[in-house]
C-alpha cells in the first residue's frame, strides 16, 4: 500500500471509530503491529486491563490517527487484523463494509446475545468453544484463552470470553453460534434464540430444526430480540411469517399445537442423514432381499436378520415396526415398540436417519440415553410414545427397579415389539443378555399359565438385528453351529434370515495383506529396553516375556497389583513405570517414535506435578525409587530425543501404510477411506502425521479421527456431539480420511468408503467382517498392515476361516428339521434360565454373607498411609462411594482435572482428589445437589479385610454393605454451620 492508501486508512479509521472500537479484538493485534513504539502499547494496554476492551481499541485508534507512522504501516495493520481473526473489522478498514441491512441484522444478533446473556453463560462451555473453533469462529488463540479461562475462574467466565468474542465476528456467526449450541445438546437455548416457544409440552421434544440458510438465521435473530424487547405480539407474527419460512420454526404460521399423530406438522427435513427420496415421501420401499428376511417377522415371529453392513438391516426393522403398529392399531390393541441399541451415538442416529424420518410423521417417536437429560422419567416416556429409542442399559435399569417395587420401574409386558441392534451380543454378561433372560423366564411361566388355563402375561414380539453373529471362538464346524445356535435361543428366535440372491450380494471389497519388512535396527527401542532393564535391577524383577508384548503388559500389572497388597512402594512403582514404558515401545513399532517419546514425556511430567502442592498444603513425600526413575528418564531423555529425528529408525509399518494411502487417493477419482487402529493414542497420533505430512496433502487427503467416549484411556474421550461433528463432516467430504479406534467398526452410520485399512490390528471375525463392511462403495478396497514375523496376517487367516464357519453353520441352522431345531432352542433356554437362578441364589447368598464396613479399612494404593474406615464411606444412588468426614477431607488434595467432566441429573464431577502425602489420586469432587462429596475410586487404594490386604478393580466385587448416604442429614448440618458462620460476623 502506497502513502496515499495510509492516508485514506486513517480517515477511514476516523470515519468507522465507533464500529471498530466494538470488533476489534486488541490484546492478540497489539503483538502484530510493530509500527506502534512500546510505550504506546504500553498505554493501551494500561487502558485494557482497567477499562476493557472498547476502551482500549478506541485509545489504539486515536494512536494510530494522531500519531505520525511509518510508511505501509495500513497494509500491517490489515495483515494482524486477518491474523487474529478480526475480518469484519477487515472489511471496514478496506471501506467495504456490509450493506446497512445486513448490518443491521447483525447489530440486532449481537443485542440478543447481550440480552440472554444470563442464560447463555450456564452453557458447556468448552464443548461450544470446540465447536466454535471447528466452523471457523474462533482461532487458536481464542480457544486458548477461553478454554483458559474456564480452567482458572470457572465456567461462567470462560462462556462470557466466548460470547464477548463471537459478536466482533462478521455477519454469518449466529448461525453457525445456533448450530454449535444445538450440536452440543444446549436445544433450550436454540429455542429461546430461535424465538421458539418454550411451554412445557413443547420442551420434551429433543428435535432439532436447522437454518436452510445464514440469512434466515440472522433474520430469526431480528424476531427474537423483538420478542425479548416486548414488541406487540401481532407485530412479532407478522416479523416471523415474513421473515421466516414458519415450517424453519417448527411451528405453524398460527402457532398451533404439533399434532403427531394427524400429520399437522410441515416439517423440512435434513436430508444430509440419507439422500433417498422415498424418506421425504415417507414411503419405506424394501427391495426383493429385504422384504423376504422380513416375511417372518411380519407374520408376528421372533426372528434374527443377518444382513451384510449397508445391506439395509435398520430399514427393514422400520418397515418391520411400521407393520407392527398399523396392525396394532387394526386391531384396536395399543402398540409399543422399543428399539435397543449398545452404544449411546446409535440413539440420535437411529432417530434421525431412519425411525425418526420415516415414522414420526405418524408415530411419536422419541429417544432416550445417558446423555440425554429430559425432565420427565422413563415410564413417562414410554406411557406417551409409541416408539422409543434408548440404550440397553437404560432398560434394564428400569425393569431391575420395577422388580424391587420402585414406581419408575417398567415391565416387559408394557411392550409389543423389541428391536435389538447388534443382537449378537445377545450372550453371557451382556446387558441384551440379561432382558432376554427376564423374556425367556417369562415366556416359561406363560407356559406354566396356560396349562393352569390361566392368561398368560403379554410379552413382545423380538426383532434381532446383526451383520456377523460370529462363531464365539469356535474350533470346529460343529461348535460353529452350536453357537448360532445359542444366540437363536437367546433371542428365542423362530429363525435366523440371511440374504440368499445372489443378484443382490453385497459389494465386497477387494483385500489385500501388505506386509511391512521387520525392522532392522531399532536404537530407540533399545534404549527403551536398557531404561527397563535397569528398572528391572533395581527392583530385583525378572521377567520371563519380551518387553513390548501384551504378555508383558499383564506381567507388569500382576506385579503391581502384587505390591499394593505387599505394601511393597518399591515394586508397585516400577512396576507402573514399567507398563508406560511398555506401551512406549509398543507405540514405537506402530506409530512414529516422537509419538512414543512424548507418551513418556507427558507421564513423567504428570507425575512429577502430582509430587507438588500448593504451599499450604503441606509437601508431598518422595521417596528414593521414585526419585530414581525420574533421574533415570531425565538422563536418557536426550539420546531418545536425538533418535527420534532420525527418519531410517522409524518402523516399517509407516512406510507401508503411507504408500497405501498415496496410491488410493492419487489413482481414485473419489477417494473416502478409514483407518481402523488399535489405541486412542495410536488414532490421534496417526491423525497428525497425516496432516504434517505435505505430500499427503497433495493428493488431496483431509484426516481427522474418531474415538470412543468411555473415560478409560489416558486420552480425553470424544465426546457425542464431538463424534456427531467429525462424522457430518465425513459424509460432507470435508474430510475424507477416518483414522478411528473399533468405535467406528459397529454400528454407526459412516458414509459409503472405497478404502478400509486395518493398520496393525485384528481381533475377531465379527469385528473383521464390521470393518471390511464400511467398504460399501463399487471397487472397493480392505487392506490389512502387517509387520512380517508378527503374527497378524496370520490370525486374520484364522478370522476368514471362521467367517467361512459363520455362513455354513447359519445355512446348516437354517435347514435343521423344525423339530430338532425348537428342541435345541428349547435345552439352550432352560439351561440359561436355571444358570440365571443358581447366579440370582448365589448372589443372594453373598448378600446375606455382606459383613459391617467396620471390618475393612482402606490404606493409599501408592504410600499405604491410612486413609479410613469402610464405616466412614456412604454410598449415593447404590453407585457412589463417597466419605464426607472432616478427618477424611484432612488427607486429601482436590487438583482440576479438564479430562473430568460429567454432569447428570442430580450430580456433576469436575476435578480430583489425591493424596497428600504422596500425590497418588483417590478420585473425584462430586457436587451432589450442592454438597461437596468426596467420591472414592476402589481401584486406587489397598483394602485391609480382617488380617488380608486386597486389590479390586471394582466396588461390588467387596461384599460390604455400605450406609445409605442421608442428604437431609448432611444437608441440616451445613446450614447449621453456615448459620454459626453468620452470627460470628
Amino acid at each position: 500500500m502506497s502513502s496515499d492508501q495510509d492516508v485514506e486508512t486513517s480517515h477511514i479509521l476516523d470515519c468507522f471509530r465507533d464500529r471498530l472500537k466494538r470488533i476489534i479484538v486488541v490484546e492478540p493485534l497489539l503483538d502484530l503491529l510493530h509500527f506502534l513504539e512500546p510505550d504506546r502499547k504500553d498505554r493501551i494496554r494500561a487502558k485494557l486491563r482497567v477499562e476493557g476492551d472498547i476502551s482500549a481499541a478506541a485509545t489504539l485508534i486515536d494512536e494510530i490517527i494522531k500519531t505520525h507512522n511509518y510508511k505501509g504501516w495500513s497494509r500491517e495493520l490489515v495483515t494482524a487484523l486477518e491474523t487474529v481473526g478480526c475480518t469484519n473489522a477487515v472489511n471496514y478498514v478496506l471501506n467495504s463494509p456490509p450493506d446497512p441491512t445486513e448490518e443491521a441484522e447483525n447489530d440486532s444478533c449481537v443485542r440478543l446475545i447481550d440480552l440472554m446473556q444470563l442464560s447463555l453463560i450456564n452453557m458447556k462451555t468448552g464443548d461450544v468453544c470446540a465447536h466454535c473453533f471447528s466452523q471457523g469462529l474462533l482461532t487458536q488463540e481464542d480457544h486458548e484463552n477461553i478454554t483458559k479461562a474456564t480452567e482458572n475462574h470457572g465456567n461462567i467466565k470462560g462462556a462470557r470470553v466466548l460470547l464477548k468474542r463471537l459478536v466482533k465476528n462478521e455477519a454469518g456467526w449466529f448461525s453457525k453460534f445456533l448450530q454449535a449450541l444445538e450440536d452440543t445438546e444446549h436445544h433450550e437455548l436454540v429455542r429461546e434464540l430461535r424465538g421458539e416457544p418454550c411451554n412445557e409440552d413443547e420442551s420434551m421434544s429433543v428435535e432439532t430444526h436447522e437454518f436452510k440458510t445464514a440469512e434466515e438465521g440472522e433474520q430469526m435473530c431480528l424476531a427474537a430480540e423483538k420478542e425479548a424487547d416486548s414488541v406487540n405480539s401481532s407485530l412479532l407474527s407478522e416479523d416471523l411469517n415474513s421473515s421466516v419460512d414458519s415450517s424453519v420454526l417448527g411451528v405453524s404460521a398460527e402457532n398451533e399445537d404439533i399434532d403427531m399423530y394427524n400429520g399437522k406438522e410441515e416439517e423440512k427435513e435434513d436430508l444430509t442423514e440419507d439422500d433417498d427420496p422415498s424418506a421425504s415421501k415417507r414411503e419405506i420401499v424394501l427391495r426383493d432381499y429385504q422384504m423376504e428376511v422380513a416375511r417372518p417377522a411380519l407374520e408376528e415371529k421372533n426372528i434374527i436378520i443377518c444382513l451384510p453392513t449397508g445391506s439395509g438391516k435398520t430399514r427393514v426393522a422400520v418397515y418391520i415396526t411400521k407393520e407392527h403398529l398399523e396392525r396394532k392399531k387394526q386391531m384396536g390393541r395399543p402398540g409399543k415398540v422399543v428399539v435397543l441399541v449398545n452404544k449411546v451415538p446409535l440413539v440420535e442416529q437411529h432417530y434421525k436417519a431412519e425411525f425418526g424420518r420415516f415414522l414420526k410423521h405418524q408415530y411419536s417417536v422419541e429417544r432416550v440415553s445417558g446423555a440425554s437429560q429430559l425432565k420427565i422419567s422413563l415410564p413417562q416416556i414410554i406411557e406417551q410414545n409409541d416408539i422409543i429409542i434408548c440404550t440397553a442399559q437404560i432398560l434394564e435399569n428400569s425393569f431391575a427397579k420395577a422388580k424391587n417395587g420402585d414406581e419408575d420401574g417398567i415391565k416387559l409386558s408394557q411392550f409389543t415389539l423389541m428391536v435389538i441392534d447388534e443382537c449378537h451380543h445377545t450372550k453371557k454378561g451382556d446387558v441384551y443378555n440379561h432382558i432376554m433372560i427376564r423374556y425367556l423366564k417369562q415366556k416359561h411361566k406363560n407356559q406354566l399359565l396356560k396349562k393352569q388355563e390361566k392368561s398368560p402375561v403379554p410379552i413382545p414380539q423380538i426383532l434381532g438385528l446383526t451383520a456377523s453373529p460370529g462363531v464365539g471362538g469356535a474350533m470346529s464346524q460343529q461348535m460353529a453351529e452350536q453357537h448360532i445356535l445359542q444366540i437363536c435361543a437367546n433371542l428365542d428366535a423362530f429363525t435366523i434370515k440371511t440374504k440368499t440372491f445372489e443378484e443382490e450380494e453385497a459389494k465386497t471389497p477387494y483385500k489385500r495383506i501388505a506386509r511391512a519388512e521387520e525392522r532392522k535396527q531399532d536404537p530407540f527401542g533399545d534404549v527403551i529396553k536398557k531404561i527397563m532393564d535397569e528398572i528391572h535391577t533395581h527392583a530385583g524383577l525378572l521377567p520371563l516375556c519380551e518387553p513390548g508384548t501384551q504378555n508383558y503388559e499383564q506381567w507388569a500389572v500382576q506385579k503391581e497389583q502384587n505390591a499394593a497388597k505387599e505394601e511393597n512402594q518399591k515394586v508397585r512403582v516400577c512396576a507402573e513405570h514399567l507398563r508406560h514404558y511398555n506401551e512406549a515401545l509398543h507405540q514405537s513399532n506402530t506409530i512414529r517414535m516422537s509419538d512414543a517419546f512424548h507418551f513418556l514425556d507427558k507421564y513423567h511430567n504428570e507425575e512429577l506435578k502430582t509430587k507438588s502442592s500448593p504451599d499450604d498444603e503441606g509437601t508431598i513425600t518422595i521417596t528414593d525409587t521414585e526419585r530414581f526413575l525420574f533421574t533415570l528418564f531425565k538422563d536418557k531423555k536426550a539420546k531418545l530425543q536425538e533418535l527420534m529425528g532420525k527418519p531410517e529408525y522409524e518402523n516399517n509399518n509407516l512406510a507401508q501404510l503411507k504408500t497405501i494411502i498415496l496410491k488410493e487417493f492419487s489413482t481414485r477419482e473419489v477417494a473416502r477411506g478409514i483407518i481402523f487402529t488399535r489405541t486412542r493414542l495410536s488414532a490421534i497420533a496417526l491423525c497428525q502425521w497425516i496432516q504434517e505430512n505435505p505430500k499427503f496433502d497433495e493428493v488431496g487427503v483431509s484426516a481427522s479421527y474418531l474415538i470412543g467416549g468411555g473415560d478409560q484411556s489416558v486420552v480425553k474421550p470424544m465426546t457425542a456431539a464431538e463424534q456427531k461433528d467429525v462424522l457430518q463432516r465425513f459424509r460432507k467430504g470435508e474430510i475424507n480420511l477416518l483414522i478411528a479406534t473399533t468405535v467406528a467398526e459397529e454400528g454407526l452410520d459412516i458414509a459409503e468408503c472405497n478404502v478400509v485399512i486395518r493398520y496393525c490390528l485384528v481381533t475377531n471375525e465379527v469385528a473383521m467382517i464390521q470393518a471390511r463392511g464400511r467398504g460399501r462403495a463399487e471397487d472397493s478396497s480392505y487392506t490389512l498392515v502387517a509387520e512380517a514375523g508378527s503374527g497378524v496376517a496370520e490370525r486374520e487367516s484364522v478370522n476368514e476361516y471362521r467367517e467361512k464357519m459363520m455362513s455354513k453353520a447359519i445355512t446348516k441352522v437354517c435347514k435343521m428339521n423344525r423339530a430338532d431345531y425348537e428342541k435345541k432352542i428349547r435345552e439352550f433356554q432352560i439351561q440359561a434360565i436355571m444358570e440365571e437362578k443358581v447366579k440370582i441364589k448365589k448372589k443372594q447368598q453373598k448378600g446375606m454373607m455382606k459383613e459391617s464396613p467396620s471390618k475393612i479399612s482402606l490404606s493409599c494404593r501408592q504410600c499405604s498411609v491410612f486413609v479410613c474406615s469402610g464405616e466412614n464411606i456412604e454410598i449415593i444412588e447404590k453407585m457412589h462411594h463417597v466419605n464426607v468426614t472432616e478427618q477424611f477431607s484432612k488427607l486429601f488434595t482436590v487438583r482440576e482435572n479438564t479430562s473430568l467432566q460429567e454432569r447428570l441429573l442430580d450430580y456433576e464431577t469436575n476435578g480430583v482428589i489425591a493424596c497428600k502425602n504422596c500425590g497418588q489420586q483417590w478420585g473425584s469432587m462430586m457436587l451432589y445437589k450442592s454438597i461437596e462429596c468426596p467420591c472414592l475410586h476402589i481401584k486406587n487404594f489397598v483394602v485391609t479385610y480382617g488380617s488380608k490386604k486386597k486389590t479390586f478393580s471394582k466396588w461390588s466385587e467387596l461384599p460390604i454393605s455400605f450406609t445409605a448416604f442421608d442428604y437431609t442429614q448432611h444437608a441440616d448440618l451445613l446450614v447449621e454451620d453456615s448459620e454459626e458462620d453468620m452470627d460470628f460476623d
